[in-house]
């Protein structure tokens, strides 16, 4: 298979503001169905973070959204379960042959995450990098491929300030940032772009990029859902063991993609990769 290739303007936006704005993934009629497909969550139990309840970053079994208003807000993980098509979005080929481009063949997919942010005065957006305290700490060089990165694809439009934009601080992957700073630095601080975008669009960012979501005061709800892939000896977010509950829905690729090495576990796995990784990945298998 013939797999996608960044080209010389994606690799130096990538190298130098460390993210990628891929335009028109979707067409109105998948956005429609996405959309769909997330407003449905609501009513279904699912992980969802508890506030107060569960340390920040942990997320607990919920019976349902405490609220089924589709503009209300809700941050709902591991959707692969709730229809093929968030199963086929792992390898999206249009997203998927950067990722690898990107990152390699001996990778994971690691985190499904469906967000809901309402447009609301009492929220003023926030700024972090992905992987909680242990990776914050991490970053790499300039010619390295990233430990883990993340796709994030818009199903509302942003097109104005204070939409409820992906914000990001160019560059920041590759430097110290000052994390502590108090009051901390947010989607209005110096140096912070917020990126607009159209439904279907998506943008591309590793795990050490400093990002957040501005506030939303729009009138309308920013819908989005995020995949995130990672090196395969790394955990994955979502998954405590290999969720095999999912394979009969998978492609080879997608299966490999969730961690069937085809064979059982054994010490060395998942830091050796099978011999037929990179046929599997490129699409060959």
């Amino acid at each position: 298979m013939n797999m996608r290739k960044l080209t010389q303007d994606q690799k130096d936006c990538w190298a130098i503001d460390g993210y990628l704005h891929l335009p028109g993934i979707f067409d109105a009629d998948e956005v429609a169905a996405l959309a769909g497909d997330i407003d449905a969550l609501r009513a279904r139990p699912g992980w969802e973070p508890m506030s107060g309840m569960l340390p920040r970053g942990h997320y607990g079994w919920v019976e349902r959204n405490p609220d089924l208003d589709p503009e209300a807000f809700m941050d709902r993980r591991d959707v692969l379960p709730y229809g093929q098509r968030f199963i086929d979005l792992i390898d999206r080929p249009e997203v998927f042959d950067l990722v690898v481009d990107i990152m390699g063949p001996d990778i994971l997919f690691s985190m499904s995450q469906a967000i809901v942010r309402p447009s609301t005065r009492d929220f003023p957006g926030y700024t972090h990098t992905d992987g909680g305290e242990a990776l914050r700490r991490i970053r790499v060089t300039e010619t390295s491929r990233p430990l883990a990165m993340k796709a994030l694809y818009l199903l509302s439009d942003v097109t104005d300030d204070d939409a409820g934009a992906f914000t990001v601080y160019p560059g920041s992957h590759f430097r110290p940032f000052p994390a502590d700073r108090d009051p901390p630095l947010g989607p209005h601080s110096p140096g912070c772009v917020q990126l607009k975008g159209k439904a279907g669009d998506c943008f591309l960012f590793p795990h050490a990029l400093w990002h957040g979501p501005a506030p939303n005061h729009s009138g309308k709800a920013r819908k989005t859902l995020l995949y995130n892939y990672c090196q395969l000896f790394l955990r994955a977010y979502d998954f405590g063991a290999t969720p095999t509950q999912y394979f009969d829905r998978c492609t080879p690729r997608q299966r490999r993609l969730l961690g069937d090495l085809g064979h059982d576990w054994r010490p060395g796995d998942f830091f050796y990769v099978p011999p037929d990784q990179e046929a599997v990945i490129y699409g060959r298998a």
